[in-house]
């Protein structure tokens, strides 16, 4: 091969290679622009991370201030001043007047201990034939029936299992459980009262609903049981905001 034909290739070469080279330089470019929508990828003026965290920092350390600022204003508008202060104190003396009454703080004295029970499988582990499910269960109902009777009978205080019960409380049953305060319990179900344990038996034998409970639980294995002796309840520790009482007088009594 002679130099003239080494010439040509090589001029043949380049008219190919550097319209290639272009392009590809060209697809490059274009595939950056859309990526960075036109901006550069690498500004200097690009955020970083450490920017941010300096001025995430300035920012609680701005609403610390401010908070540390209104703390004052705070104590003087809750006790700073002297009538806030007493105000406060008769207020917190009110409160703790009627905490007992109110079921807040526990309780201790004679009384009288009601157990409620599902009815309970016989010797050869089986129910009265003509027993239906819902026969050989404790109810809402006869849980309420027995809460009326001891009330009516001027007991203190009632607890319900673990529980103190003051005027917002509501036992529900949901299956074979009862609900009471979000708290879920199975049987058997205990009644603690605070008070004259004769005039509570008394109640109890006069209510309606109660002697037909105690029928069932004779017919079906249902356990009921009454024992009068001293007692201690605890007191209601839940929160007690009210989400639709009104007061009905000017100072809520």
């Amino acid at each position: 091969m002679d130099a003239r034909d080494r010439t040509v290739r090589s001029r043949s070469a380049w008219r190919v290679g550097v319209p290639v080279v272009c392009a590809a330089a060209g697809l490059l470019l274009g595939a950056t622009y859309s990526v960075s929508g036109g901006d550069e990828i690498r500004r200097s003026d690009a955020p970083r991370l450490v920017d941010l965290v300096r001025e995430t920092q300035q920012s609680v350390d701005r609403l610390t201030a401010e908070r540390d600022a209104l703390s004052p204003q705070i104590e003087n508008h809750h006790g700073g001043s002297p009538s806030a202060a007493a105000a406060l104190t008769a207020i917190s003396g009110r409160a703790d007047a009627l905490a007992p009454d109110g079921g807040l703080t526990p309780m201790r004295g004679p009384g009288l201990v009601v157990t409620l029970n599902d009815a309970q499988r016989d010797a050869q582990g089986r129910f009265p034939r003509d027993a239906s499910p819902d026969d050989l269960v404790v109810h809402q109902q006869d849980i309420q029936a027995v809460l009326n009777a001891l009330w009516s009978a001027g007991a203190e205080g009632i607890q319900v299992q673990d529980q103190r019960l003051i005027a917002t409380s509501a036992p529900r049953c949901v299956g074979n459980t009862l609900l009471l305060n979000g708290r879920t319990y199975s049987p058997p179900y205990v009644v603690t009262a605070v008070g004259d344990a004769a005039a509570m038996q008394r109640a109890l034998s006069e209510a309606p609903l109660v002697t037909l409970y105690k029928q069932y639980a004779v017919r079906f294995g249902l356990g009921y049981q009454e024992e009068a002796r001293e007692v201690e309840l605890v007191g209601y520790t839940a929160p007690i905001t009210m989400k639709y009482a009104q007061p009905i007088g000017p100072l809520g009594y």
